[in-house]
């Protein structure tokens, strides 16, 4: 599979690995609909479920494959024959089929959760990619709890699995547990010591267990990764993945940290989408979430509010246009300044000279105090006492 080294592949598994989350279970026409909005936002993968795990996970993929045009869908799977099977079943009508199998990399994972040794390990990764590819040809694998792998046997399992036929290889940070720097060095080692890790696209898929997830996936950018797993809002097992919206920004902000580098998302969609799948997914946005939280452009701090109205720019390195937003918010709170105050008079149509706002800022610090923010009714009342 031939890839483009100046294009960041973004993968979206809000439908598979952010549907994990308990109570987010959507139904199958739910997902026909946040999978046409991620297309049009931009994704190049979609992740559309594990189909060996339900009827109607299996399902989901079956019709999301018949829905979408022009992205790939990705089916999970374990590295066991029967689910691989079962996955190619579900992908039939997908035009860009992609099966991602894998197996556990780390010692802990071998040991206590397989049984197994190092040696049959590697076996049986090599066994499910030579599988997969017996039916597509975009197969990816993922060598799980990369993020506490030995380095050494990481890399030889990522050249064996590369050797038996996987275009694309995720190494998951499956526990949050890495810092950003031990995270990028596992990639660039992955690069400097993997023969032949110019025949896939290394991919970062990384949990937010210590709020590290973006600050990981950016890191393997930084160090040669090219695609990154990430979900809407940042939702997925415990306390999340990759933050699909937070990725996009960073590579949109600091354009220079990557020369030529681009992904074909549409920023301007996220607010939309953020506030659809927070809906029928049921689970709400932390006001303070960055890029989407109700409280991620609004102001409400006296000095800042000052800053904020004199030039956008002393507090905003993103313009709220760029993510589907109106205009910032200035919120009036008893942390206010006059500035703010007498903004929102004039944006009601009320002319109020220096005199004349010093004595109604007196009379609003009154109200801002008995109450957490004022409305415009408020300060209407306010400028009729």
């Amino acid at each position: 599979m031939l890839h483009d080294p100046n294009h960041l592949y973004i993968f979206d598994t809000t439908l598979r690995d952010g549907e994990q989350v308990p109570g987010c279970q959507l139904t199958t026409p739910e997902k026909i609909e946040i999978a046409k909005d991620l297309e049009s936002l931009g994704v190049d993968i979609i992740e559309a479920g594990f189909p060996v795990s339900s009827p109607g996970d299996f399902q989901s993929v079956v019709e999301l494959s018949k829905a979408v045009e022009n992205v790939i869908i990705c089916a999970l799977t374990r590295a066991h024959k029967n689910d691989i099977d079962v996955a190619a079943d579900a992908l039939k009508f997908a035009k860009r089929p992609r099966i991602h199998t894998g197996i556990g990399a780390s010692d802990m994972h071998i040991k206590y959760k397989f049984n197994s040794t190092r040696e049959e390990i590697l076996e049986r990764a090599v066994a499910a990619v030579k599988h997969a590819k017996s039916y597509v040809e975009d197969i990816e694998f993922y060598a799980e709890d990369a993020g506490r792998a030995d380095l050494a046997y990481l890399a030889q399992m990522v050249e064996a699995v590369i050797a038996a036929g996987a275009t694309v290889v995720n190494i998951p940070d499956t526990n949050g547990y890495c810092m950003p720097d031990q995270y990028g060095a596992k990639i660039a080692y992955l690069k400097e010591h993997v023969r032949n890790i110019d025949q896939a696209i290394i991919s970062a898929h990384c949990h937010n267990d210590l709020g590290l997830a973006t600050a990981n996936s950016i890191a393997a950018v930084q160090n040669g990764a090219r695609q990154v797993e990430c979900t809407i809002n940042g939702i997925g097992e415990r306390a999340g993945n990759t933050s699909l919206e937070e990725v996009a920004m960073i590579l949109k902000v600091h354009q220079q940290q990557f020369p030529g580098l681009s992904s074909n998302i549409n920023s301007k969609l996220f607010t939309t989408i953020s506030q659809k799948v927070s809906s029928m997914m049921r689970m709400p946005v932390q006001p303070n979430k960055a890029i989407v939280g109700k409280n991620a452009f609004a102001h409400s701090s006296g000095i800042h509010q000052d800053g904020f109205l004199k030039h956008r720019e002393n507090y905003e390195i993103i313009r709220p246009e760029d993510v589907g937003l109106d205009e910032a918010g200035i919120i009036l709170t008893a942390r206010s300044g006059r500035h703010a105050l007498k903004h929102h008079l004039e944006r009601l149509g009320y002319q109020v000279d220096k005199d004349e706002l010093a004595a109604i800022y007196e009379k609003f610090l009154v109200i801002a105090d008995a109450k957490k923010d004022l409305c415009d009714e408020d300060l209407n009342a306010l400028m009729q006492s």
